[in-house]
């Protein structure tokens, strides 16, 4: 079997249009100067891997996403287990989120506080036993305040108990593909079983924006007042208007966390660290790596969903040729001077036998070039082509054989 190949060299690649906006400007001062005795515990920085050679951070496990294309353009022991502390509760929300959707639960449902849930330590959106508390209330205790005590009322109420609803998280992050968590708590309370991976963490806050864009205006929310207390967004981006989401975490094994979401024009970037030295630390890289995505890095639309790629030649069908096209709209993230190194091509096996069903994949797109990251589509055939008659394949057969066609 062969396999056919078409290059679209720089020069045809550069009229197609970047989906991506630049917001020009010197990176975010720091707010405020740092304690001397932050500034001696902080980690050492060691580098990243990007497509375009090391970055260093302080962060002892990083990765930034870019959303659209879900290409990762930065990596830092991002699969490596560590503890994640409360960026624990976005598995906690996405269950939650998924029982709302279903129709299974309702913002205005009020469910019970027990004696559990009350004395949860840690932050806490200050419930009370023996009281009820609205679905949506404790979705802003969580996203807002971080309450461990909210969660709790959550995981009670959906599965009967926090030790059962830990099941449930575990046999959920098997269906969205999490490749390194277990859980063991709803809070990400401590315990050396409990754990999950920077990569995990981007993944569930994707599905938890694309899944829930009804819910996800609660992230950006800065206060909550709840039995007359008012708390203040503990993700610092958001406080400052530089992400719109999602979380952040702390304990003594993981150090401080962060994941954040944000938008410039038509384009997301998510970031997730954990394990610096100080809240600070992580609110500036935070902020650093997030403008280094932007100005770095650009999405190119290079074809829609159904649009066709190219047209590939069929052996014995009622068409001669089949439309390869995406599944999906194609979008490749790729640094900004991609255009003068990197080259398209399109590939698939020759003869294609019919018949071809609608959907079925048949080649590949890719992007290459030096120094750019390789970045892989699949395509898929456009429409059914069916297979000849009899007499017609007799004929085809009798015409390749007399003019080699």
């Amino acid at each position: 079997m062969l396999t056919r190949r078409l290059v679209l060299l720089a020069p045809f690649v550069t009229a197609l249009p970047a989906l991506a906006q630049q917001r020009k400007g010197p990176l975010h001062a720091a707010v405020g100067a740092k304690k001397k005795s932050e500034q001696a515990t902080l980690p050492a920085p060691s580098p990243a891997n990007t497509p375009l050679g090391p970055v260093d951070t302080t962060a002892r496990w990083a990765i930034v996403e870019d959303y659209d294309s879900g290409a990762t353009i930065l990596d830092k022991a991002a699969d490596e287990r560590m503890p994640p502390s409360s960026m624990t509760k976005l598995m906690t929300l996405y269950i939650v989120l998924s029982r709302l959707k279903q129709g299974r639960l309702k913002l205005t449902d009020e469910l019970p506080v027990s004696t559990k849930a009350w004395k949860t330590g840690g932050s806490k959106m200050f419930v009370q036993v023996g009281t009820t508390v609205s679905v949506e209330d404790l979705i802003r205790g969580i996203v807002v305040d971080s309450g461990n005590d909210a969660c709790v009322v959550l995981a009670e109420a959906i599965s009967g108990s926090e030790e059962q609803f830990a099941d449930l998280m575990n046999q959920t992050g098997k269906k969205l593909g999490l490749i390194n968590s277990h859980f063991v708590n709803a809070t990400g309370w401590p315990d050396d079983d409990h754990y999950m991976c920077a990569r995990d963490i981007a993944t569930i806050s994707r599905d938890l924006i694309a899944e829930f864009p009804e819910y996800y205006h609660y992230d950006s929310e800065k206060t909550f007042t709840y039995n007359k207390i008012k708390q203040y967004n503990r993700n610092p981006m958001v406080e400052r208007g530089t992400a719109d989401g999602l979380k952040t975490g702390h304990t003594e094994a993981g150090g401080y966390g962060l994941v954040a979401s944000t938008q410039r024009g038509n384009r997301r970037i998510i970031v997730v660290l954990n394990g610096m030295a100080t809240a600070r630390e992580r609110f500036e890289e935070g902020e650093r790596l997030t403008d280094w995505a932007f100005t770095n890095f650009e999405d190119v639309r290079l074809f829609a969903a159904g649009d066709v790629v190219q047209e590939a030649p069929v052996w014995l069908g009622t068409s001669p040729t089949v439309p390869l096209v995406g599944a999906h709209d194609l979008v490749a993230t790729m640094p900004r001077n991609w255009r003068q190194k990197g080259k398209i091509q399109v590939s698939f096996a020759t003869p294609i036998r019919a018949p071809v069903a609608k959907g079925r994949p048949l080649g590949h797109i890719t992007i290459t070039g030096d120094g750019l990251p390789t970045w892989d589509a699949p395509l898929v055939a456009g429409m059914d082509v069916e297979r000849l008659s009899l007499p017609g394949r007799a004929m085809a057969v009798l015409v390749h054989y007399i003019t080699g066609s």
